[in-house]
């Protein structure tokens, strides 16, 4: 006898109202999950390296924001972290608005 790996398809008949529910009830699922991932996002910890290169500077200006105290960070020995959420609001912070 030989064996089919190939999926089985399964049609599934719903009331008007019971999908219209479940399709809304995925909706808000999916945006729920969206804003949960882009708020990891901005809470997240980078290594000091990755903040440079975001910001687009050497290190020696890095040095000198850090001395500064112009965007926060924590140090673990000689590791340096930045919270995403910090490089965003100085990028907006410095921002030139275009004419």
């Amino acid at each position: 006898m030989k064996q089919n790996n190939e999926p089985v398809q399964t049609m599934v008949v719903l009331p008007q109202s019971e999908y219209q529910s479940l399709k809304e009830g995925l909706q808000e699922i999916k945006s729920l999950f969206l804003n949960s991932k882009e708020e990891s996002f901005l809470n997240r910890w980078v290594e000091s390296e990755e903040a440079r290169k975001q910001l687009g500077i050497c290190q020696r200006t890095w040095q000198a924001m850090r001395d500064n105290r112009t965007i926060p960070f924590s140090q673990f020995g000689r590791k340096i972290y930045v919270r995403q959420s910090d490089i965003d609001a100085f990028l907006e912070a410095n921002m030139i608005p275009a004419k």
